[in-house]
């Protein structure tokens, strides 16, 4: 369970295929408080802690998640958003984040607006996954409120601190994302269908 706050920005220093599943070798400054078996998300993918070498820690993604995610699009030296599990008794700054991806999307706008920015990103409608205005969506793992809602596409507003801290800062138009839609909102919408 994460709270899509992103902790910090690690960097992919390393890249190995092994048959369908990829193993990301990152490297972050809380590698040494990690436990082997630890999870961690990564640009909202919740990954498992296999190894650990001084400053960088191994992850490994399967073909499922590959399929899934931005991930089989990263290279060296690539920045990824990390956050660790939530502890129990901690405050939920963002909301409630699994760290299964749901689909990816692309950036389709990048706009500053005095101070802040706003992005909107399109994704496909087929999949029957949903935003609304002022509901939540997890962006590559950050927690975002959702300021304009439309059948395929959505945008968020980013504050400073959240593109100085974020990967967002290297967003580009036709960027990849990773989308986690809220786990209520699809409860709720799976509620209704069967209703």
């Amino acid at each position: 369970m994460f709270t899509g706050i992103i902790e910090e920005v690690g960097t992919i220093l390393q890249i190995e295929k092994e048959q369908e599943n990829m193993h990301l070798t990152v490297q972050c400054s809380f590698t040494k408080e990690l436990k082997i078996d630890q999870s961690v998300a990564h640009n909202g993918v919740c990954l498992t802690v296999v190894r650990k070498d001084k400053d960088a820690y191994v992850v490994t993604a399967i073909k499922e998640t590959l399929d899934k995610t931005n991930l089989n699009r990263l290279q060296e030296g690539a920045s990824v958003n990390l956050e660790r599990g939530m502890k129990l008794g901690d405050r939920l700054d963002g909301h409630i984040v699994q760290g299964h991806v749901d689909q990816t999307a692309v950036c389709t706008e990048i706009m500053e607006t005095e101070g802040s920015w706003r992005f909107t990103f399109e994704y496909d409608a087929s999949l029957h996954n949903m935003t609304i205005e002022k509901g939540s969506v997890t962006v590559n793992g950050v927690s975002l409120t959702v300021v304009d809602s439309k059948l395929n596409q959505f945008s968020v507003a980013i504050i400073p601190f959240t593109y100085e801290h974020t990967n967002f800062n290297t967003f580009k138009v036709g960027t990849e994302v990773n989308l986690e839609f809220d786990v209520i909102g699809k409860y709720v919408k799976r509620i209704t269908e069967l209703g």
